[in-house]
């Protein structure tokens, strides 16, 4: 569950240092996601191929099927990729097959987050003989190898549905969605006893709506990153299902450019031009979204935040620098027993420091 901003930000919770000051916590501004530079950067790469999933087919200089250019072009003006053996312009093919890829993705990440939401805290929540029928499903889908089911499950499509994006999307998502349903029921098996949630069964709150209004927005979090993850995989196995042909050559995406190019041996004819860019743009939205997931990462768990703070930030926040090698913070309590109020901070191993460094620790 997410911590509260506000609550991060109390004084009241600050550690107290050497004479009693308290020391500086991070504020709202600090806390916000968009501070960190990962997120940032990942946010402007997923952002530019959503916006080509749009406007990609539009703005295709040619047609990404005509073969009326000469063969083999290097990249030049008048075709920045160059073209294919068959005399297609490959950029034309990159920016059309954008929307076919990006749309199974975020297909099959939608449908498997919400079969986690409604597997993974329906089990957590009610327990009992449902938590046990619907964790042995998930461990079945957590035991099948997600490839082959894939390439078997492809192969008893017809010819015509092969072309349909949102249907290969919601196949993949068959194979995404148990190990979000896992992390989803441990995460509301911690939240079902929490003082809120008997607030709303001793008013008498149905089961749905606490499991929707109570349980799943502390959850969103989670979701998010678990969203996130389903989409890199799914577009990794369209990917991989086109590279390997079981997909409709009839629609472009990323994979069916790798197989073309490899079944018209670009690589051992030195073609890179037809195969290093679709390569790229699976690493860039696979770097975008990770990205992304690093920083709902820093987010919601308290350790990782001072990681996505620039230096200038964290110094502003009040944020100690990073402890010197070998030495472990830890604290000194005054001279009266145990539960003496805590006045200071002592690190371990200064006493292997030289005479005059050791008031720089002490």
């Amino acid at each position: 569950m997410s911590v509260p901003t506000a609550t991060l930000a109390d004084p009241r919770l600050a550690i107290p240092l050497a004479g009693g000051e308290p020391a500086p916590v991070l504020g709202r501004r600090a806390l916000r996601m968009p501070r960190s530079p990962k997120v940032i950067v990942g946010l402007v790469i997923v952002v530019v191929f959503v916006v080509l999933t749009v406007i990609g087919p539009w703005i295709a200089p040619y047609n990404p099927s005509a073969t009326v250019f000469a063969p083999n072009l290097s990249p030049s003006g008048a075709h920045w990729l160059g073209t294919t053996s068959l005399g297609q312009d490959i950029l034309s093919q990159l920016l059309a097959g954008t929307r076919a890829t990006m749309v199974v993705g975020f297909a099959a990440g939608l449908i498997a987050t919400v079969l986690s939401v409604l597997i993974g805290v329906t089990a957590g929540y009610v327990g009992g003989a449902t938590d046990d029928g619907l964790s042995l499903v998930s461990n079945v889908f957590l035991a099948i190898p997600g490839l082959p089911l894939l390439i078997v499950i492809d192969s008893y499509l017809p010819s015509a549905d092969r072309s349909n994006s949102v249907l290969i999307g919601a196949i993949i998502s068959l194979t995404g969605w148990a190990w979000g349903a896992r992390v989803l029921r441990a995460l509301t098996m911690s939240l079902r006893n929490r003082d809120f949630v008997e607030a709303s069964r001793i008013v008498g709150e149905s089961r749905h709506r606490i499991m929707l209004v109570e349980v799943v927005p502390n959850l969103l979090p989670v979701l998010a990153s678990s969203f996130l993850f389903t989409v890199l995989y799914a577009i990794g196995a369209y990917v991989a299902l086109a590279y390997i042909g079981l997909t409709s050559t009839a629609v472009w995406n990323w994979g069916t450019m790798l197989y073309w190019a490899q079944a018209n041996n670009a690589p051992l004819i030195n073609e890179w031009w037809w195969f290093v860019p679709p390569g790229i743009c699976i690493a860039l939205v696979g770097t975008g979204l990770a990205l992304l997931n690093f920083g709902i990462d820093e987010f919601i768990n308290p350790r990782l935040r001072s990681g996505g703070l620039t230096g200038r930030a964290a110094r502003r926040a009040g944020l100690p620098g990073l402890p010197r090698l070998g030495l472990t913070p830890v604290v000194r309590a005054a001279a009266g027993g145990a539960g003496a109020r805590t006045d200071g901070l002592r690190l371990r191993g200064a006493a292997r420091l030289p005479a005059h460094r050791r008031d720089v620790v002490e």
